[in-house]
């Protein structure tokens, strides 16, 4: 479905883009590409108030209740009255290409009307940005007023200012780093591993079958204790039994109970999936790997000169997965002084998330003035 741009649909509801087939960056093809997306807001007639919201890796278009009961997960960023205020803003986030919350992505059926399982193509950052930027042009926006995101939507929001400097007046780059680090790397490949060994996975062509839920849950484990912090981690569970269960109660793990942060770990995997899709978890995550806003593009200084965009940078100070000082090297490659802001919060890297109030005073003054 194509929206005209003075069309308003309700709040917080799913749409769909038919956006053509679309050649991938590495070489693959999708044909007949689908965007799954969502809006708030009203858009003007000189199309001047779009701001666009990325999401993060598991995250999904729904930023905002809106319309819906369903709360959204920068509830405290973005509504009537917010910081990104959707009284006068016209806000859009689109499901990455590849995701698995109504995106083409390796649930899809190809032309055949089969799942893409296996077969579904290399997507890198640039890619997704190229296929927003066909949704933006249904929507008749040829300028955002801010492209805003936090952690894989970060790394969004910076390709898109790179890769389309003149469509983007404002760009603010939330815990996420200019190209993902050998750390950051080595903690995805233990989570892609953990996927792709589960029995379950069948080279990705599962769909039929059983999928593999327990690599993915493994995965979210080992991706959960990177977003959070170890004196959070401490001061939460420390030592503490969970309820009712003794962990010197056998000698063998699967019989013992648990400590409290092992129960905790496992409802966030449980969590994980029953909503997600592990081949999008391995598509994106891969295409987080890829990161490097200066591929191809000479230094990041250089790689970085020919943007137009002002940019909001902000790192949580607690983050041990996107460092603070990432954001510090970031914001020092611009072509224009730039401060990074800091969300002090304990919690670690979901802090961009749970703790954003800490720099919606600043966004206000800055972007959304």
């Amino acid at each position: 479905m194509t929206v005209s741009p003075l069309q308003h649909p309700a709040d917080g509801v799913l749409q769909y883009a038919s956006i053509g087939g679309l050649e991938l960056e590495t070489g693959g093809y999708l044909p007949d590409v689908v965007l799954a997306y969502e809006t708030w807001g009203q858009l003007d007639p000189d199309a001047g108030n779009a701001v666009l919201v990325p999401h993060a890796l598991t995250g999904s278009s729904h930023v905002a209740r809106g319309s819906s009961t369903e709360p959204g997960w920068w509830e405290e960023l973005v509504g009537p009255g917010r910081t990104v205020d959707t009284n006068r803003y016209f806000v859009v986030s689109a499901n990455m290409l590849g995701g698995c919350y109504g995106s083409t992505g390796p649930a899809s059926a190809d032309p055949d009307g089969l799942p893409w399982g296996s077969r579904f193509p290399f997507v890198t950052i640039r890619d997704s940005v190229r296929a927003e930027a066909r949704l933006a042009d249904q929507l008749g926006i040829a300028r955002w007023h801010a492209v805003l995101g936090g952690s894989l939507g970060g790394a969004r929001a910076l390709e898109w200012a790179v890769t389309e400097p003149d469509r983007v007046l404002h760009c603010g780059v939330i815990a996420a780093t200019a190209a993902s680090t050998a750390e950051q790397i080595a903690f995805a490949q233990a989570q892609l591993a953990a996927i792709r060994l589960d029995p379950d996975f069948s080279g990705g062509d599962y769909y039929n079958g059983t999928p593999p839920l327990t690599g993915l849950g493994l995965a979210r484990r080992i991706a959960h204790i990177t977003y959070r912090s170890e004196p959070e981690l401490e001061y939460r569970f420390g030592r503490t039994p969970q309820a009712a269960e003794d962990p010197f109660g056998a000698m063998l793990p699967a019989g013992r109970g648990r400590y409290s942060v092992e129960s905790y770990l496992d409802h966030q995997a449980r969590k994980l999936a029953g909503r997600f899709d592990a081949n999008s978890y391995l598509v994106l995550t891969e295409a987080l790997v890829s990161h490097d806003v200066a591929r191809g593009r000479g230094s990041l200084r250089a790689a970085l000169a020919g943007t137009a965009a002002d940019f909001f940078i902000a790192a949580v100070e607690s983050d041990r997965l996107y460092f603070p000082r990432q954001s510090a090297d970031l914001a020092a490659a611009l072509p224009r002084e730039t401060s990074v802001h800091h969300i002090r919060a304990p919690i670690g890297h979901d802090g961009f998330l749970t703790s954003v109030r800490e720099i919606s005073g600043a966004l206000k003054r800055e972007v959304f003035g």
